[in-house]
């Protein structure tokens, strides 16, 4: 069976973006392949602590795996979740991994560039994560890795990896599928970001600081509302949608199409040329607030008996094949 990989931080509650840019699809491709792939969902903890963590690791690995079962993640036997941490294979096949990527890719990593711009000095784990990010993947041989496309440079990374590697020591890792195959399965041309309220030109994001520009999960309903209510647009005084030259207002359909499940060009038709964006706000706050609602109801059905019960098999699976592969990987190089 083919393998679908895909994984998110717990360094913090997250926000209205992570969840319908990345959870949601997430638990909808799971849902919908469940029944003809393996899915690893995993808590990639070890990324966790390359960067700051609001509030305690624990809870928010916890908290983040109760988020897929309230987003309606149906686990089944073909559906695993773990955390990365438990499979000690993880950071084994990293340092391997290591001795075959260079400097001089690792140091054209975007996101690389962009967390040490400005600074004196960084943590080794920001230059070096994306291989780590390479050994969760090829691990399990996984060809689908549904990530944002912040992150379509690193699976690129993975695949440029394994073929020096195949190519050094034989067939051993299975590539993950290209760029432009990510996106054609994910069912996406350029993947969904879900924009800053005050800020629309750049992403919503946990670390802003400015409140109102970002809707966390655990927002009250009507809080989360005022913020849509306050969320900047334009002054072109109709409503289109053009990400580029009219972000705010197009965040704003992009948000109701996500949260009401509907096309997206079936909700820009029907706001097409209105001239009363507080009438979009109005129906944009009370979809948001509607689904939060529904969201945090499901979360305090979920216990942690439950999460702790799957945890236990589905990382006795994963402990499984990544061990498997990793003792491949030794064999390959000569370790053993």
């Amino acid at each position: 069976m083919k393998t679908i990989l895909t994984g998110i931080r717990a360094n913090s509650v997250l926000t209205l973006g992570n969840y319908l840019g990345a959870l949601l699809p997430m638990v909808r491709l799971a849902n919908k392949y469940s029944e003809e792939m393996n899915v690893n969902i995993f808590v990639p903890d070890l990324h966790s602590i390359v960067g700051e963590i609001d509030g305690d690791l624990q809870d928010n690995i916890l908290r983040t795996l109760k988020y897929y079962l309230a987003a309606g993640l149906q686990v089944n036997k073909n559906v695993h979740i773990y955390r990365q941490s438990f499979i000690p294979a993880h950071s084994e096949i990293c340092w391997i991994l290591n001795c075959v990527a260079t400097m001089g890719e690792m140091s054209r990593m975007t996101q690389y560039k962009e967390k040490s711009e400005g600074k004196s000095s960084c943590n080794v784990g920001i230059f070096d994560y994306p291989v780590l990010m390479a050994g969760d993947i090829l691990l399990y041989s996984a060809e689908y890795v549904p990530v944002g496309e912040d992150q379509f440079q690193h699976v690129e990374l993975a695949r440029n990896i394994a073929e020096r590697f195949n190519h050094r020591f034989g067939e051993v890792f299975v590539l993950p599928k290209t760029t432009d195959e990510q996106v054609k399965f994910m069912g996406s041309e350029s993947g969904v970001r879900i924009r800053d309220l005050s800020n629309p030109e750049k992403k919503m994001s946990k670390s802003t600081v400015a409140a109102g520009s970002k809707i966390m999960l655990d927002d009250e309903p009507a809080r989360a509302a005022k913020k849509i209510m306050s969320a900047t647009t334009d002054s072109f005084g109709e409503v289109q949608y053009d990400i580029q030259e009219r972000p705010g207002i197009s965040n704003l359909l992009r948000i109701l199409s996500l949260v009401t499940d509907k096309p997206i060009e079936a909700v820009i038709d029907r706001w097409a040329g209105e001239t009363r964006y507080g009438e979009l706000k109005k129906e944009v706050a009370e979809a948001v607030s509607g689904m939060l609602a529904d969201f945090q109801a499901k979360l305090t059905t979920v216990s942690d008996t439950e999460v702790f019960e799957l945890l236990s098999v589905g990382e006795e699976y994963a402990r499984g094949v990544a061990e498997k592969k990793l003792l491949e990987v030794q064999k390959a190089v000569g370790l053993r």
